[in-house]
């Protein structure tokens, strides 16, 4: 079966440049979508072919569906890859596509809408054996007395979450039953007003736990592998900004459980294309929380420890072939750790677009870069503040940590601020360097 022969990329930046070295190396013709003011992105200036699909907002380029279709139709484009965020994971544009014609490199829209579900995910993972928190194992409903029955059940605290949230949104914490009706509530019409649903259920609200995932690849054709799992707990505003592949500490007989449950999962669900399985863990115990049903920004790690190329494994699967690799191909080697930078004050926050008048990419044995930064480039403030991911790699973790440290000093960007400081902080704190720290431990060393 021969491979798509026009793929248009149907997002911007790092992972759209990522998107297109893929299609590059296999011989695969490319089309950039852009707004207006994206015409002199990295991608955009090395594509095949490029079509403006908009103005600046995301409403209008990004997230406009007629216009990305209209695209692929007037290039003659045969698959589009919708990176992460904007549209990756819309079912709706997902069936859009193929409804026209065209292939969708990602899961199938029943797929999407299944694990896009908090409720209706988590229903799915307990069916397929998959550890999950302990919850009300469905919506709430208007009935007071049961909602307290459940939290009784699952003790105190608990947490109020949207069945259609995501980003850290639509979800509240209670620590007592006099406040669970009132939160209940109050989630729901904030859900109802963000998500377009009210639907909410409650899970058990873990103290101090870790952000463990399982990167998974499926052919939808009965095959699927595991690509090891990763650490992700560094987080501001539960948004991640320090990875690293593959979790510190964590017994191998477990990590080995709930990967194949993960696997077993995959295949009951017909998954097909690159996903990820997000865990909380604490104590010893893996609960399953969300499941992303598209590339991950944080990939780099999980290649450079397998060197599998996860993009690659998704064009192919598209194409209608089978994975390249069974599991027992798959060799963990090393560690990897990636660093997100962003436009943004270190301090603040705040986000720093504007015009970069100088960029040196770090270097060296273990270091890979994947930036669509360039002298003279202009960080628009319509978009994520993502500029940069600096990934490193080594024989074990001390190996890799150190690497990144000095990479971290060798990046230069000017022009604009960014959050680089807060990176070379981190990569030489003491108790991130033991390993194992919580998903609020970066928060509280924010605070201090």
């Amino acid at each position: 079966m021969p491979l798509l022969e026009k793929v248009l990329i149907a997002n911007r930046g790092e992972i759209a440049l990522r998107v297109l070295r893929a299609c590059k190396e296999m011989g695969i013709q490319t089309v950039a979508v852009h707004s207006k003011a994206d015409s002199e992105l990295k991608h955009v200036l090395l594509a095949d072919e490029t079509v403006c699909i908009g103005a600046a907002s995301s409403k209008d380029s990004y997230l406009n569906v007629p216009a990305i279709i209209s695209a692929a139709e007037i290039t003659g484009a045969d698959g589009i890859h919708p990176g992460y965020g904007f549209l990756a994971e819309n079912a709706d544009f997902a069936e859009q596509v193929e409804k026209s014609g065209f292939t969708f490199i990602g899961p199938t829209a029943e797929t999407i809408r299944l694990m896009g579900d908090k409720v209706s995910a988590i229903d799915a993972m307990k069916k397929a054996g998959v550890p999950t928190v302990p919850g009300s194992d469905g919506p709430l409903d208007t009935d007071e007395e049961r909602t307290l029955k459940i939290a009784r059940r699952i003790g105190f605290p608990v947490i109020v979450k949207a069945a259609a949230g995501g980003g850290g949104r639509g979800m509240r914490v209670v620590h007592n039953e006099a406040a669970l009706i009132n939160s209940v509530q109050v989630t729901q019409s904030e859900a109802a007003a963000a998500f377009g649903s009210e639907v909410v259920y409650l899970e058990k609200f873990l103290q101090k736990p870790r952000h463990v995932e399982i990167q998974v690849i499926a052919d939808g054709q009965g095959n699927a592998i595991h690509l090891g799992d990763r650490d992700c707990s560094l987080q501001r505003r539960h948004q991640k900004v320090l990875e690293e592949a593959p979790a510190p500490g964590i017994p191998q007989d477990l990590r080995d459980q709930v990967a194949e449950a993960c696997i077993k999962a995959c295949i009951e669900i017909g998954y097909r294309g690159a996903g990820t399985f997000e865990f909380l863990y604490e104590d010893g115990g893996f609960y399953f929380i969300e499941m992303n049903t598209r590339v991950q920004v944080e990939h780099p790690v999980t290649e450079m420890i397998t060197g599998v190329d996860i993009v690659k494994e998704q064009l192919r699967i598209a194409s209608g072939l089978p994975l390249s690799y069974s599991q027992q191909d798959i060799v963990f080697r090393g560690h990897s750790f990636e660093c997100r930078i962003n436009a943004e004050d270190p301090k603040t926050f705040l986000p720093s677009p504007g015009k970069v008048t100088t960029f040196h990419a770090p270097g060296g044995l273990g270091v890979r870069v994947d930036s669509h930064l360039y002298d003279g480039y202009t960080v628009p403030p319509f978009y994520d503040s993502l500029i940069a991911k600096i990934i490193t790699y080594g024989e074990d973790r001390d190996i890799a940590l150190a690497r990144m440290a000095q990479a971290l000093d060798e990046l230069v960007v000017e022009g604009i601020r960014t959050n680089t400081p807060l990176h070379r902080d981190l990569v030489r704190d003491k108790a991130f360097g033991a390993g194992g720290v919580s998903i609020h431990y970066l928060e509280s060393k924010l605070e201090d």
